[in-house]
C-alpha cells in the first residue's frame, strides 16, 4: 500500500528531492522488518533486523539517498543491503544497484523480498563489503549503510570521477560523522568531503585497508 504519510512527514522535515519522497511512499517498510517488529515499523526509528545489524531511521535513509543527487541513469554500489529497505529505495530512482551484504542470511533473505516486490534491477553479492565490487567498477555513486573507521580505500577506487559517495565513518557509535565525499572529475585533484550530520551506524565489518579520503 505504500507509506504516503512517510513521505510527507519526510518532507517536513527538510528532505526535498520528490523522486526520493515518491519512492518511499511506493514502499511499505513494514514488509522489510522482522514480524515481532512491524508494529513499530511506522516509527521513525532504527529496529533490529537480526543478526546485529538494523534498518536506518527512514528520515536517514532519505537523507543519505538524497544526498547522492540520483537522476536515474546510475549504476550505485550499495554496501550493507541488510533488509533490503535503502536497496529497494535506490532501486526506484537509479538504472541499477550493485548490493552486497556479508551476512548470508540477510543477503539472501533481502533478495528474496526483492525481487517478490518486482525490483529486478538490483544484483546481489555476499561477501566483504569494504571490497566494493571491483569488476562491476567505476559506480556513479556509492552509499554505505555501516560505519568503517576510515573511508575504505577500494570504495573511493571505484567511485567514478565526479562520483559521489555517503558513508558514515567514525570509531565508535557516539563519534561517526556521516560523509558525502565527490570524486574530483581531474585526474589528480583531491575530492571533496562535507560533513552533513552525526549519526549512529552499526559498524562496517570487513578486511579491505582504509585510506583518509
Amino acid at each position: 500500500m505504500g507509506d504516503w504519510s512517510r513521505a510527507d512527514y519526510l518532507a517536513r522535515q527538510g528532505i526535498g528531492d520528490r523522486r526520493v519522497l515518491e519512492a518511499i511512499a511506493i514502499l511499505t517498510r513494514a514488509d522489510f522488518v522482522p514480524e515481532s517488529e512491524r508494529a513499530g515499523a511506522g516509527a521513525d526509528a532504527p529496529l533490529p533486523i537480526g543478526h546485529g545489524q538494523t534498518i536506518s531511521q527512514p528520515y536517514i535513509v532519505a537523507l543519505m539517498t538524497e544526498a547522492l543527487q540520483l537522476g536515474g541513469h546510475e549504476r550505485v554500489l550499495e554496501i550493507g543491503t541488510g533488509s533490503g529497505y535503502q536497496t529497494a529505495v535506490l532501486s526506484l530512482l537509479c538504472q541499477e544497484v550493485f548490493t552486497v551484504e556479508i551476512v548470508p542470511e540477510l543477503a539472501r533473505s533481502a533478495r528474496e523480498r526483492l525481487e517478490a516486490l518486482g525490483l529486478f534491477n538490483v544484483r546481489f553479492r555476499q561477501g566483504d563489503g569494504a571490497r566494493g565490487w571491483p569488476e562491476e567498477a567505476p559506480f556513479d555513486a556509492i552509499l554505505v549503510a555501516a560505519a568503517p573507521t576510515e573511508v575504505p580505500r577500494a570504495l573511493l577506487e571505484q567511485l567514478a570521477r565526479g562520483g559521489r559517495m555517503v558513508i558514515p565513518v567514525g570509531p565508535v557509535a557516539h563519534a561517526q560523522e556521516l560523509l558525502r565525499i565527490q570524486r574530483a572529475s581531474q585526474p589528480g585533484a583531491l575530492p571533496t568531503v562535507e560533513s552533513l550530520l552525526p549519526v549512529r551506524f552499526v559498524p562496517l565489518t570487513g578486511e579491505s585497508g582504509p585510506t583518509r579520503p
